[in-house]
Protein backbone atom coordinates (compact mmCIF):
# COMPACT_ATOMS: atom_id res chain seq x y z
CA UNK A 1 0.00 0.00 0.00
CA UNK A 2 3.01 5.34 -0.73
CA UNK A 3 5.00 8.68 1.31
CA UNK A 4 7.20 11.97 1.06
CA UNK A 5 8.29 14.36 3.14
CA UNK A 6 11.72 15.71 4.70
CA UNK A 7 13.40 12.35 2.82
CA UNK A 8 14.90 11.81 -0.62
CA UNK A 9 14.86 8.63 -2.23
CA UNK A 10 16.77 7.59 -5.24
CA UNK A 11 15.10 5.25 -7.68
CA UNK A 12 16.96 1.94 -8.77
CA UNK A 13 16.64 2.69 -12.90
CA UNK A 14 19.61 3.56 -14.95
CA UNK A 15 19.92 6.39 -16.79
CA UNK A 16 21.35 5.47 -20.06
CA UNK A 17 24.62 6.62 -20.74
CA UNK A 18 25.76 8.07 -24.46
CA UNK A 19 26.66 5.04 -27.00
CA UNK A 20 29.45 5.47 -29.50
CA UNK A 21 29.00 4.74 -32.95
CA UNK A 22 30.27 1.38 -34.09
CA UNK A 23 32.93 1.86 -36.19
CA UNK A 24 31.45 -0.34 -38.68
CA UNK A 25 28.30 1.39 -39.15
CA UNK A 26 29.84 4.91 -39.48
CA UNK A 27 32.71 3.57 -42.43
CA UNK A 28 29.31 2.28 -43.88
CA UNK A 29 27.13 5.47 -43.90
CA UNK A 30 30.34 7.09 -45.08
CA UNK A 31 31.00 5.33 -48.07
CA UNK A 32 27.60 5.02 -49.03
CA UNK A 33 27.45 8.86 -48.43
CA UNK A 34 30.31 9.39 -50.80
CA UNK A 35 28.83 7.18 -53.35
CA UNK A 36 25.66 8.88 -53.68
CA UNK A 37 27.40 12.47 -53.45
CA UNK A 38 29.88 11.19 -56.60
CA UNK A 39 26.40 10.27 -58.56
CA UNK A 40 24.80 13.83 -57.78
CA UNK A 41 27.62 15.83 -58.85
CA UNK A 42 27.90 14.29 -62.26
CA UNK A 43 24.18 14.97 -63.15
CA UNK A 44 22.71 17.46 -60.52
CA UNK A 45 22.27 20.99 -60.65
CA UNK A 46 23.42 22.84 -56.98
CA UNK A 47 19.93 22.91 -55.64
CA UNK A 48 18.83 19.33 -56.06
CA UNK A 49 22.52 17.82 -55.08
CA UNK A 50 21.94 19.90 -51.43
CA UNK A 51 18.70 18.77 -51.11
CA UNK A 52 19.29 15.40 -51.83
CA UNK A 53 22.58 15.73 -49.77
CA UNK A 54 20.35 16.85 -46.58
CA UNK A 55 17.82 13.93 -47.43
CA UNK A 56 21.20 11.53 -47.21
CA UNK A 57 22.50 12.59 -44.19
CA UNK A 58 18.69 12.52 -42.56
CA UNK A 59 18.89 8.96 -43.61
CA UNK A 60 22.11 8.48 -42.21
CA UNK A 61 21.51 9.99 -39.05
CA UNK A 62 18.41 7.54 -38.77
CA UNK A 63 20.54 4.43 -39.57
CA UNK A 64 22.83 4.95 -36.75
CA UNK A 65 20.02 6.02 -34.04
CA UNK A 66 18.44 2.82 -34.87
CA UNK A 67 21.16 0.77 -34.16
CA UNK A 68 21.86 2.51 -30.85
CA UNK A 69 18.32 1.07 -29.04
CA UNK A 70 19.43 -2.39 -28.28
CA UNK A 71 22.51 -1.38 -26.37
CA UNK A 72 20.22 1.58 -24.15
CA UNK A 73 17.98 -1.21 -23.47
CA UNK A 74 20.37 -3.81 -21.89
CA UNK A 75 21.95 -1.12 -18.94
CA UNK A 76 21.32 -2.45 -15.51
CA UNK A 77 19.73 0.49 -13.52
CA UNK A 78 22.42 2.96 -11.94
CA UNK A 79 20.79 6.44 -11.93
CA UNK A 80 17.93 8.53 -12.45
CA UNK A 81 17.35 8.53 -15.80
CA UNK A 82 16.41 11.71 -17.24
CA UNK A 83 14.23 13.36 -20.12
CA UNK A 84 15.98 14.02 -23.22
CA UNK A 85 17.62 17.88 -22.86
CA UNK A 86 16.27 20.35 -25.01
CA UNK A 87 17.04 20.68 -28.83
CA UNK A 88 18.09 23.66 -30.35
CA UNK A 89 19.52 22.64 -33.46
CA UNK A 90 17.05 21.00 -36.63
CA UNK A 91 19.68 18.14 -36.87
CA UNK A 92 19.10 17.05 -33.19
CA UNK A 93 14.98 17.64 -33.13
CA UNK A 94 15.49 14.73 -35.91
CA UNK A 95 17.59 12.76 -33.92
CA UNK A 96 15.06 12.84 -31.51
CA UNK A 97 12.40 12.55 -33.49
CA UNK A 98 14.23 8.90 -33.83
CA UNK A 99 14.81 7.90 -31.19
CA UNK A 100 11.15 8.53 -30.28
CA UNK A 101 10.88 6.42 -32.87
CA UNK A 102 12.87 3.97 -31.41
CA UNK A 103 11.42 3.78 -28.32
CA UNK A 104 8.39 3.23 -29.72
CA UNK A 105 9.93 0.27 -31.43
CA UNK A 106 11.30 -1.21 -28.51
CA UNK A 107 7.50 -0.55 -26.56
CA UNK A 108 5.56 -2.58 -29.30
CA UNK A 109 8.01 -5.35 -28.92
CA UNK A 110 7.97 -5.37 -25.14
CA UNK A 111 4.06 -5.48 -25.12
CA UNK A 112 4.44 -8.36 -28.12
CA UNK A 113 7.06 -10.15 -25.85
CA UNK A 114 4.25 -9.97 -22.83
CA UNK A 115 1.11 -10.81 -25.40
CA UNK A 116 -0.31 -7.30 -24.57
CA UNK A 117 -1.78 -4.54 -27.16
CA UNK A 118 -0.04 -0.92 -27.07
CA UNK A 119 -1.60 2.01 -26.61
CA UNK A 120 -4.60 -0.20 -24.55
CA UNK A 121 -3.56 1.07 -21.27
CA UNK A 122 -7.05 1.64 -19.52
CA UNK A 123 -7.81 -1.87 -20.90
CA UNK A 124 -4.55 -3.57 -20.00
CA UNK A 125 -4.74 -2.21 -16.30
CA UNK A 126 -8.42 -3.18 -15.71
CA UNK A 127 -7.70 -6.49 -17.04
CA UNK A 128 -4.60 -7.08 -15.11
CA UNK A 129 -6.92 -5.80 -12.11
CA UNK A 130 -9.58 -7.90 -12.02
CA UNK A 131 -7.90 -11.29 -11.59
CA UNK A 132 -5.83 -9.48 -8.86
CA UNK A 133 -8.34 -8.72 -6.58
CA UNK A 134 -9.46 -12.20 -6.81
CA UNK A 135 -6.16 -13.48 -6.02
CA UNK A 136 -6.19 -11.34 -3.11
CA UNK A 137 -9.56 -12.05 -1.80
CA UNK A 138 -8.92 -15.93 -1.86
CA UNK A 139 -6.58 -15.92 1.10
CA UNK A 140 -8.69 -14.04 3.40
CA UNK A 141 -11.55 -16.50 2.35
CA UNK A 142 -9.72 -19.65 2.87
CA UNK A 143 -8.41 -18.20 7.18
CA UNK A 144 -12.35 -17.57 7.25
CA UNK A 145 -13.58 -21.08 6.31
CA UNK A 146 -10.09 -22.51 8.48
CA UNK A 147 -11.58 -20.07 11.72
CA UNK A 148 -14.85 -21.51 10.98
CA UNK A 149 -14.07 -25.06 11.13
CA UNK A 150 -11.76 -24.56 14.25
CA UNK A 151 -14.55 -22.84 15.89
CA UNK A 152 -17.17 -25.96 15.92
CA UNK A 153 -14.46 -27.16 17.74
CA UNK A 154 -14.48 -24.94 21.00
CA UNK A 155 -13.22 -21.59 22.46
CA UNK A 156 -9.99 -22.89 23.27
CA UNK A 157 -9.04 -24.38 19.76
CA UNK A 158 -10.55 -21.07 18.05
CA UNK A 159 -7.97 -19.05 20.29
CA UNK A 160 -5.08 -21.42 20.44
CA UNK A 161 -5.67 -21.22 16.71
CA UNK A 162 -6.14 -17.77 16.77
CA UNK A 163 -2.65 -16.61 18.44
CA UNK A 164 -1.12 -19.27 16.48
CA UNK A 165 -2.30 -17.50 13.01
CA UNK A 166 -1.68 -14.07 14.05
CA UNK A 167 2.13 -14.64 14.93
CA UNK A 168 2.31 -16.45 11.74
CA UNK A 169 1.16 -13.64 9.75
CA UNK A 170 2.82 -11.22 11.37
CA UNK A 171 6.03 -12.46 10.21
CA UNK A 172 5.43 -13.58 6.71
CA UNK A 173 4.12 -9.81 5.74
CA UNK A 174 6.97 -8.23 7.90
CA UNK A 175 9.62 -10.46 5.46
CA UNK A 176 7.27 -11.66 2.56
CA UNK A 177 5.55 -8.71 1.06
CA UNK A 178 9.02 -6.30 0.63
CA UNK A 179 10.12 -9.92 -1.76
CA UNK A 180 6.49 -9.86 -3.65
CA UNK A 181 6.71 -6.05 -4.17
CA UNK A 182 10.29 -5.64 -5.23
CA UNK A 183 10.34 -9.16 -7.16
CA UNK A 184 7.59 -7.48 -9.45
CA UNK A 185 9.27 -4.42 -10.71
CA UNK A 186 12.60 -5.99 -11.00
CA UNK A 187 11.37 -8.53 -13.04
CA UNK A 188 9.37 -6.30 -15.36
CA UNK A 189 12.34 -4.04 -15.88
CA UNK A 190 14.42 -7.10 -16.33
CA UNK A 191 12.37 -8.38 -19.36
CA UNK A 192 12.13 -5.15 -21.02
CA UNK A 193 15.93 -4.26 -20.76
CA UNK A 194 17.73 -7.54 -20.60
CA UNK A 195 15.52 -10.54 -21.47
CA UNK A 196 17.39 -13.15 -23.27
CA UNK A 197 16.50 -16.50 -24.52
CA UNK A 198 17.83 -20.13 -23.65
CA UNK A 199 19.93 -21.27 -26.98
CA UNK A 200 18.27 -24.92 -26.28
CA UNK A 201 14.69 -24.70 -24.46
CA UNK A 202 14.43 -21.30 -25.99
CA UNK A 203 12.66 -19.67 -22.20
CA UNK A 204 13.84 -16.31 -20.83
CA UNK A 205 17.00 -16.08 -18.86
CA UNK A 206 16.13 -13.52 -16.23
CA UNK A 207 18.79 -12.96 -13.25
CA UNK A 208 15.58 -11.40 -11.45
CA UNK A 209 13.53 -14.66 -11.63
CA UNK A 210 16.34 -16.42 -10.56
CA UNK A 211 17.38 -14.31 -7.75
CA UNK A 212 14.24 -13.95 -6.15
CA UNK A 213 13.62 -17.11 -5.96
CA UNK A 214 16.84 -18.10 -4.36
CA UNK A 215 16.08 -15.48 -1.84
CA UNK A 216 12.40 -16.73 -1.30
CA UNK A 217 14.22 -20.38 -0.58
CA UNK A 218 16.49 -18.36 1.84
CA UNK A 219 14.46 -16.59 3.54
CA UNK A 220 11.50 -19.35 4.08
CA UNK A 221 14.01 -21.81 5.79
CA UNK A 222 15.25 -19.43 7.84
CA UNK A 223 11.33 -18.41 9.06
CA UNK A 224 10.24 -22.25 9.60
CA UNK A 225 13.48 -22.50 11.79
CA UNK A 226 12.62 -18.80 13.62
CA UNK A 227 8.96 -20.10 14.44
CA UNK A 228 9.42 -23.62 15.04
CA UNK A 229 12.11 -23.17 17.39
CA UNK A 230 10.90 -20.23 18.95
CA UNK A 231 7.92 -21.26 19.16
CA UNK A 232 7.69 -20.95 22.62
CA UNK A 233 9.25 -17.13 22.83
CA UNK A 234 7.03 -15.83 20.11
CA UNK A 235 3.32 -16.91 22.50
CA UNK A 236 5.26 -15.35 25.26
CA UNK A 237 5.64 -11.78 23.85
CA UNK A 238 2.11 -12.22 22.74
CA UNK A 239 1.29 -12.48 26.79
CA UNK A 240 0.79 -16.64 26.55
CA UNK A 241 2.59 -17.88 29.57
CA UNK A 242 3.08 -21.56 30.53
CA UNK A 243 0.78 -21.55 32.69
CA UNK A 244 -1.78 -20.46 29.66
CA UNK A 245 -4.54 -23.60 28.87
CA UNK A 246 -3.54 -22.69 25.35
CA UNK A 247 -0.19 -22.63 25.45
CA UNK A 248 0.51 -26.22 24.05
CA UNK A 249 -2.14 -26.35 21.17
CA UNK A 250 -1.03 -22.96 20.36
CA UNK A 251 2.88 -24.04 20.06
CA UNK A 252 1.99 -27.31 18.44
CA UNK A 253 0.00 -24.76 15.97
CA UNK A 254 2.06 -22.97 15.45
CA UNK A 255 5.27 -25.41 15.26
CA UNK A 256 3.00 -26.93 12.64
CA UNK A 257 2.25 -23.92 10.56
CA UNK A 258 6.21 -23.62 10.58
CA UNK A 259 7.04 -26.40 7.62
CA UNK A 260 4.73 -23.97 5.32
CA UNK A 261 7.01 -21.16 5.46
CA UNK A 262 9.13 -21.83 2.65
CA UNK A 263 6.23 -22.85 0.40
CA UNK A 264 4.82 -19.77 1.60
CA UNK A 265 7.77 -17.36 0.91
CA UNK A 266 7.95 -19.30 -2.41
CA UNK A 267 4.73 -18.65 -3.78
CA UNK A 268 4.52 -15.19 -3.11
CA UNK A 269 7.73 -14.66 -4.74
CA UNK A 270 6.62 -16.38 -7.49
CA UNK A 271 3.17 -14.70 -7.66
CA UNK A 272 5.64 -11.19 -7.89
CA UNK A 273 7.32 -12.49 -10.53
CA UNK A 274 4.09 -13.28 -12.72
CA UNK A 275 3.24 -9.60 -11.54
CA UNK A 276 6.25 -8.80 -13.31
CA UNK A 277 4.78 -10.68 -16.59
CA UNK A 278 2.02 -8.70 -16.79
CA UNK A 279 0.27 -11.99 -15.80
CA UNK A 280 -2.07 -12.08 -12.73
CA UNK A 281 -3.83 -15.06 -14.18
CA UNK A 282 -2.15 -17.65 -13.46
CA UNK A 283 -1.28 -17.04 -9.87
CA UNK A 284 -5.26 -16.71 -9.53
CA UNK A 285 -5.72 -20.18 -11.09
CA UNK A 286 -2.99 -22.30 -9.17
CA UNK A 287 -4.07 -20.15 -5.84
CA UNK A 288 -7.33 -21.17 -6.38
CA UNK A 289 -6.84 -25.32 -6.84
CA UNK A 290 -4.63 -25.13 -4.04
CA UNK A 291 -7.36 -24.09 -1.66
CA UNK A 292 -9.34 -26.03 -2.63
CA UNK A 293 -7.21 -29.13 -1.55
CA UNK A 294 -7.67 -26.99 1.57
CA UNK A 295 -11.56 -27.25 1.95
CA UNK A 296 -11.81 -31.13 1.22
CA UNK A 297 -8.70 -31.97 3.50
CA UNK A 298 -9.85 -29.53 6.39
CA UNK A 299 -13.17 -31.44 7.69
CA UNK A 300 -11.69 -34.46 6.54
CA UNK A 301 -8.31 -34.05 8.83
CA UNK A 302 -10.23 -31.98 11.47
CA UNK A 303 -13.29 -33.98 11.87
CA UNK A 304 -12.52 -37.29 9.80
CA UNK A 305 -9.11 -38.30 11.34
CA UNK A 306 -10.13 -36.28 14.44
CA UNK A 307 -7.05 -34.57 14.78
CA UNK A 308 -8.34 -30.90 15.64
CA UNK A 309 -6.17 -27.67 15.56
CA UNK A 310 -3.58 -29.83 14.37
CA UNK A 311 -5.68 -31.14 11.38
CA UNK A 312 -6.12 -27.85 10.16
CA UNK A 313 -2.28 -26.94 10.73
CA UNK A 314 -1.88 -29.84 8.36
CA UNK A 315 -4.44 -29.28 5.54
CA UNK A 316 -3.12 -25.03 5.71
CA UNK A 317 0.22 -26.83 5.17
CA UNK A 318 0.09 -29.05 2.51
CA UNK A 319 -2.35 -26.49 0.55
CA UNK A 320 0.71 -24.17 0.70
CA UNK A 321 3.20 -26.50 -0.72
CA UNK A 322 0.73 -27.77 -3.74
CA UNK A 323 0.36 -24.05 -4.59
CA UNK A 324 3.77 -23.24 -4.54
CA UNK A 325 4.87 -26.36 -6.91
CA UNK A 326 2.28 -25.50 -9.31
CA UNK A 327 3.72 -21.91 -9.44
CA UNK A 328 6.87 -23.06 -10.26
CA UNK A 329 6.12 -25.34 -12.89
CA UNK A 330 4.18 -23.17 -14.28
CA UNK A 331 6.99 -20.73 -14.37
CA UNK A 332 9.33 -23.07 -15.36
CA UNK A 333 8.06 -23.42 -18.69
CA UNK A 334 8.30 -19.95 -19.26
CA UNK A 335 11.62 -19.20 -17.75
CA UNK A 336 15.43 -20.48 -16.69
CA UNK A 337 14.59 -21.17 -12.71
CA UNK A 338 18.01 -20.99 -11.76
CA UNK A 339 21.24 -20.07 -14.50
CA UNK A 340 24.08 -22.45 -15.05
CA UNK A 341 26.36 -20.36 -12.50
CA UNK A 342 25.58 -18.55 -9.01
CA UNK A 343 27.60 -15.75 -9.55
CA UNK A 344 25.15 -14.96 -12.10
CA UNK A 345 22.66 -14.02 -9.76
CA UNK A 346 21.92 -10.62 -8.22
CA UNK A 347 21.42 -10.10 -4.87
CA UNK A 348 22.30 -6.65 -3.95
CA UNK A 349 19.42 -5.05 -5.68
CA UNK A 350 16.63 -6.80 -3.57
CA UNK A 351 18.82 -6.81 -0.47
CA UNK A 352 19.42 -3.39 -0.40
CA UNK A 353 15.46 -2.12 -1.42
CA UNK A 354 14.36 -4.71 0.40
CA UNK A 355 16.20 -3.53 3.70
CA UNK A 356 14.07 -0.12 3.25
CA UNK A 357 11.05 -2.27 2.14
CA UNK A 358 11.21 -3.93 5.81
CA UNK A 359 11.42 -0.85 7.66
CA UNK A 360 8.48 0.67 5.68
CA UNK A 361 6.36 -2.99 6.73
CA UNK A 362 7.06 -2.23 10.62
CA UNK A 363 6.32 1.07 10.27
CA UNK A 364 2.53 0.53 9.42
CA UNK A 365 2.27 -2.86 11.30
CA UNK A 366 3.80 -0.90 14.61
CA UNK A 367 1.67 2.06 13.95
CA UNK A 368 -1.72 -0.62 13.28
CA UNK A 369 -0.82 -2.36 16.54
CA UNK A 370 -0.66 1.13 18.34
CA UNK A 371 -4.31 1.94 17.26
CA UNK A 372 -5.53 -1.74 18.02
CA UNK A 373 -4.16 -1.05 21.20
CA UNK A 374 -5.58 2.19 22.05
CA UNK A 375 -8.69 0.92 20.92
CA UNK A 376 -8.92 -2.07 23.26
CA UNK A 377 -8.11 0.01 26.15
CA UNK A 378 -11.86 1.60 25.39
CA UNK A 379 -13.37 -1.11 26.77
CA UNK A 380 -14.64 -4.66 24.77
CA UNK A 381 -18.06 -3.08 23.37
CA UNK A 382 -15.46 -0.43 21.38
CA UNK A 383 -13.20 -3.13 20.92
CA UNK A 384 -15.17 -5.49 19.16
CA UNK A 385 -17.17 -2.25 16.93
CA UNK A 386 -13.78 -1.45 16.04
CA UNK A 387 -12.94 -4.88 14.78
CA UNK A 388 -15.49 -4.85 12.91
CA UNK A 389 -15.04 -1.30 11.01
CA UNK A 390 -11.10 -2.37 10.47
CA UNK A 391 -12.25 -6.07 8.81
CA UNK A 392 -14.50 -3.96 6.69
CA UNK A 393 -11.98 -0.99 5.56
CA UNK A 394 -9.43 -3.22 5.22
CA UNK A 395 -11.43 -5.51 2.70
CA UNK A 396 -12.42 -2.73 0.19
CA UNK A 397 -9.22 -1.71 0.06
CA UNK A 398 -8.23 -4.69 -2.00
CA UNK A 399 -10.01 -3.73 -5.42
CA UNK A 400 -7.34 -0.14 -5.15
CA UNK A 401 -4.23 -2.54 -4.00
CA UNK A 402 -4.97 -4.55 -7.26
CA UNK A 403 -5.06 -1.27 -9.28
CA UNK A 404 -1.74 -0.43 -7.78
CA UNK A 405 0.01 -3.96 -8.31
CA UNK A 406 -1.18 -3.50 -11.90
CA UNK A 407 -0.06 0.10 -12.27
CA UNK A 408 2.85 -1.12 -11.01
CA UNK A 409 3.98 -3.68 -13.69
CA UNK A 410 3.12 -1.60 -16.39
CA UNK A 411 4.90 0.96 -15.27
CA UNK A 412 8.31 -0.46 -14.65
CA UNK A 413 8.11 -2.12 -17.56
CA UNK A 414 7.60 1.35 -19.94
CA UNK A 415 10.08 2.95 -17.62
CA UNK A 416 13.15 0.93 -17.89
CA UNK A 417 12.95 1.80 -21.95
CA UNK A 418 12.51 5.39 -21.07
CA UNK A 419 8.84 5.56 -22.62
CA UNK A 420 7.86 8.09 -20.73
CA UNK A 421 4.86 8.98 -22.76
CA UNK A 422 3.28 5.53 -21.42
CA UNK A 423 3.83 5.87 -18.03
CA UNK A 424 1.92 8.93 -17.55
CA UNK A 425 -1.00 7.80 -19.58
CA UNK A 426 -0.76 4.42 -17.26
CA UNK A 427 -0.46 6.73 -14.04
CA UNK A 428 -2.85 9.17 -14.93
CA UNK A 429 -5.29 6.40 -15.75
CA UNK A 430 -4.68 4.57 -12.81
CA UNK A 431 -4.95 7.86 -10.16
CA UNK A 432 -8.25 8.73 -11.68
CA UNK A 433 -9.46 4.83 -11.75
CA UNK A 434 -8.39 4.67 -8.04
CA UNK A 435 -10.41 8.42 -7.38
CA UNK A 436 -13.60 7.09 -9.21
CA UNK A 437 -13.45 3.33 -7.74
CA UNK A 438 -12.64 5.40 -3.86
CA UNK A 439 -15.89 7.61 -4.53
CA UNK A 440 -18.07 5.08 -5.31
CA UNK A 441 -16.69 2.92 -2.28
CA UNK A 442 -17.60 5.59 -0.11
CA UNK A 443 -20.80 6.12 -0.94
CA UNK A 444 -21.74 2.63 -1.39
CA UNK A 445 -20.47 1.49 2.22
CA UNK A 446 -22.57 5.07 3.78
CA UNK A 447 -25.34 3.34 2.27
CA UNK A 448 -25.32 -0.02 3.41
CA UNK A 449 -22.78 0.12 6.41
CA UNK A 450 -25.36 -0.44 8.74
CA UNK A 451 -26.88 -3.65 7.26
CA UNK A 452 -22.52 -4.60 6.50
CA UNK A 453 -21.84 -4.11 10.58
CA UNK A 454 -25.32 -7.07 10.89
CA UNK A 455 -23.66 -9.75 9.71
CA UNK A 456 -21.16 -9.64 12.24
CA UNK A 457 -23.05 -8.79 15.46
CA UNK A 458 -26.89 -8.17 16.95
CA UNK A 459 -25.44 -6.14 19.65
CA UNK A 460 -27.11 -2.96 20.12
CA UNK A 461 -24.31 -1.39 21.85
CA UNK A 462 -21.59 -2.55 19.49
CA UNK A 463 -24.03 -1.88 16.35
CA UNK A 464 -24.25 1.98 18.32
CA UNK A 465 -20.64 2.20 18.43
CA UNK A 466 -20.20 1.17 15.00
CA UNK A 467 -22.24 3.86 13.44
CA UNK A 468 -19.84 6.64 15.31
CA UNK A 469 -17.02 5.29 13.03
CA UNK A 470 -18.49 4.27 10.00
CA UNK A 471 -18.45 8.15 8.83
CA UNK A 472 -14.50 7.77 9.13
CA UNK A 473 -14.20 4.48 7.18
CA UNK A 474 -16.50 5.76 4.06
CA UNK A 475 -15.15 8.75 4.20
CA UNK A 476 -11.42 7.36 3.92
CA UNK A 477 -12.66 5.05 1.03
CA UNK A 478 -11.03 7.64 -1.52
CA UNK A 479 -8.14 8.79 0.53
CA UNK A 480 -7.00 4.79 0.91
CA UNK A 481 -7.38 4.53 -2.63
CA UNK A 482 -5.17 7.13 -4.02
CA UNK A 483 -2.35 5.89 -1.19
CA UNK A 484 -2.22 2.52 -2.02
CA UNK A 485 -2.30 3.37 -5.67
CA UNK A 486 0.55 6.17 -5.39
CA UNK A 487 2.84 3.20 -3.54
CA UNK A 488 2.40 1.22 -6.62
CA UNK A 489 3.34 4.00 -8.90
CA UNK A 490 6.67 4.84 -7.06
CA UNK A 491 7.44 1.39 -6.93
CA UNK A 492 6.93 0.95 -10.99
CA UNK A 493 9.81 3.33 -11.33
CA UNK A 494 11.83 1.47 -8.46
CA UNK A 495 11.94 4.48 -5.46
CA UNK A 496 11.73 1.89 -2.97
CA UNK A 497 13.95 4.23 -0.72
CA UNK A 498 11.27 7.46 -0.99
CA UNK A 499 8.39 4.84 -0.43
CA UNK A 500 10.01 3.43 2.90
CA UNK A 501 11.47 6.82 4.65
CA UNK A 502 8.55 8.88 3.92
CA UNK A 503 6.38 5.83 4.93
CA UNK A 504 8.47 5.97 8.64
CA UNK A 505 8.17 9.24 8.87
CA UNK A 506 4.23 9.62 7.98
CA UNK A 507 4.09 6.15 10.47
CA UNK A 508 5.46 8.28 13.85
CA UNK A 509 3.19 11.06 13.19
CA UNK A 510 0.32 8.76 12.51
CA UNK A 511 1.18 7.47 15.68
CA UNK A 512 1.59 10.43 17.80
CA UNK A 513 -2.03 11.01 16.99
CA UNK A 514 -3.33 7.78 17.73
CA UNK A 515 -1.28 7.74 21.23
CA UNK A 516 -2.98 11.00 21.72
CA UNK A 517 -6.31 11.18 20.42
CA UNK A 518 -8.35 8.81 21.86
CA UNK A 519 -7.57 9.79 25.27
CA UNK A 520 -9.97 13.25 24.37
CA UNK A 521 -12.18 11.23 21.32
CA UNK A 522 -12.30 8.04 22.04
CA UNK A 523 -12.73 5.00 19.47
CA UNK A 524 -13.21 7.99 17.19
CA UNK A 525 -10.01 8.98 18.40
CA UNK A 526 -8.29 6.18 16.99
CA UNK A 527 -10.08 5.93 13.17
CA UNK A 528 -8.77 10.09 13.74
CA UNK A 529 -5.22 8.61 13.78
CA UNK A 530 -5.82 5.84 11.12
CA UNK A 531 -7.45 8.03 8.55
CA UNK A 532 -4.49 10.69 9.48
CA UNK A 533 -2.15 8.10 8.13
CA UNK A 534 -3.32 7.10 4.83
CA UNK A 535 -3.93 10.80 4.47
CA UNK A 536 -0.23 11.79 4.57
CA UNK A 537 0.67 8.18 2.88
CA UNK A 538 -1.40 10.44 -0.21
CA UNK A 539 0.30 13.64 0.36
CA UNK A 540 3.64 11.99 0.42
CA UNK A 541 2.41 10.23 -3.10
CA UNK A 542 1.25 13.60 -4.30
CA UNK A 543 4.43 15.56 -3.37
CA UNK A 544 6.85 12.87 -5.07
CA UNK A 545 4.99 13.21 -8.32
CA UNK A 546 5.53 17.00 -7.84
CA UNK A 547 9.23 17.07 -7.53
CA UNK A 548 11.18 18.30 -10.60
CA UNK A 549 14.08 15.79 -9.81
CA UNK A 550 13.92 12.31 -9.61
CA UNK A 551 12.28 9.39 -11.06
CA UNK A 552 8.99 11.31 -11.98
CA UNK A 553 11.31 14.81 -13.05
CA UNK A 554 10.55 14.04 -16.96
CA UNK A 555 6.71 15.10 -16.35
CA UNK A 556 7.78 19.16 -15.96
CA UNK A 557 9.86 18.72 -18.92
CA UNK A 558 8.45 20.63 -21.30
CA UNK A 559 8.59 18.85 -24.74
CA UNK A 560 10.86 20.38 -27.15
CA UNK A 561 9.37 21.37 -30.60
CA UNK A 562 11.74 20.63 -33.37
CA UNK A 563 12.43 23.71 -35.74
CA UNK A 564 11.46 23.21 -39.75
CA UNK A 565 14.49 24.69 -41.11
CA UNK A 566 13.74 25.94 -45.27
CA UNK A 567 15.86 25.33 -48.14
CA UNK A 568 15.89 27.65 -50.90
Amino acid sequence: MGMKALVSGQPALLCPRPTTRPRSTTRAAAAAAAASSCSLSSSSSPTTRRRASLSLSLETSKRTSIVQVPSDLARRRTAIPFPPRALSQPQDAAAAADDDGASSLAAKANDALFGLHPGSVGIELILLALPAVLGQAIDPMAQLMETAYIGKLGALELASAGIGVAIFNILSKIFNIPLLSIATSFVAEDISKNASKHSSSGKLELSSVSSALVLAAGIGIIEALALFLGSGLFLKLMGVSHASPMYESARLFLSLRALGAPANVIMLAVQGIFRGFKDTKTPVLYIGLGNLSAVALLPLLIYGFQLGITGAAISTVASQYIIAILLIWSLSKRAVLLPPRMDQLEFSGYLKSGGMLLGRTLSILLTMTIGTSMAARQGPTAMAAHQICLQVWLAVSLLADSLAVSAQALIASSYAILDYKRVQKIAMFALKTGAFSGLALAAGLYISFGNIARLFTNDPEVLMVVKSCALFVCASQPINALAFIFDGLHYGVSDFDYVAQATIVVGIMSSLVLLYAPSVFGLAGVWAGLTTLMGLRMVAGIVRLMWKSGPWSFLHKEEPKPEVQRFA
